[in-house]
């Protein structure tokens, strides 16, 4: 099962974290991986790296097109790239609130849109955003993140209804904290362990587990699940 062998697929931000860690399991499971990043020199565990900044409309587009170019096709595009600007909402100042909803919001649409073009034509794709347990809860501090992971929601269900009828499946993978290396450094404190004992499972994710989730969704077994979100939150959510 997940067999992905003979797909080309495309992940944003697979230079680290949960986007590597992606990358690593689509090849793993047989997908040809291209990686699109800021800095494309740290994507040697991908068939091809491509310098990629997902917020602006040019770059999004160039790094589709050289991706199909070198590899014939996209079947697969997986929107890992993202930010978090962390403040108080009396705090927030607006170049932190753009820059969130930028790269998180934005750049998942217009990678999405110049992807999706091609897979429309061809009949076939599987785009998976990573949206967050901060798409459905309110986090403290969290207000431009959580403002982007909501909309990332609203966007996968709308391009599900439009892209379905062509082939094209459009769903969401929502984590809790995932114990990347900056996850670990950013939560290994009292903070995270009180965060930690609201999750039911009373731990956080491991990248592994997130990018499991992707796998799936990026496989022909789930060719019926369109416009969906996969919580991977140990139940956070569900309280």
């Amino acid at each position: 099962m997940f067999d992905l062998g003979g797909r080309v697929a495309l992940v944003t931000g697979a230079a680290s974290g949960i986007g590597a860690e992606t990358a690593r399991a689509l090849a793993a499971a047989g997908a040809t991986v291209a990686g699109a990043d800021l800095r494309p020199e740290s994507l040697d565990h991908c068939a091809s790296g491509h310098r990629a900044d997902v917020s602006d409309p040019d770059s999004a587009r160039a790094a589709v097109a050289e991706v199909a170019a070198r590899h014939g096709r996209i079947d697969v595009l997986v929107n890992s790239a993202g930010i978090a600007l962390l403040a108080p909402a009396l705090d927030l100042g607006i170049t932190e609130w753009r820059r969130t909803l930028e790269v998180n919001l934005t750049g998942s649409w217009l990678m999405a849109q110049a992807a999706g073009a091609l897979m429309v034509e061809q009949g076939y794709g599987r785009i998976v955003n990573l949206a967050s347990q901060a798409a459905s809860s309110g986090l403290e501090s969290h207000a431009a993140y959580c403002a982007s992971k909501a909309g990332i929601n609203g966007l996968t269900r709308t391009l599900a209804v439009e892209w379905g009828p062509h082939g094209v499946t459009v769903n969401a993978v929502s984590p809790t904290v995932v114990l990347t290396d900056l996850g670990r450094k950013v939560w290994d404190n009292p903070a995270g362990d009180a965060h930690r004992a609201e999750i039911p499972a009373r731990r956080f994710a491991e990248p592994t587990e997130v990018a499991a989730a992707v796998v799936y969704l990026a496989s022909s077994e789930a060719a019926m699940v369109n416009g969906t979100e996969l919580k991977v939150d140990g139940g956070f959510t569900a309280r």
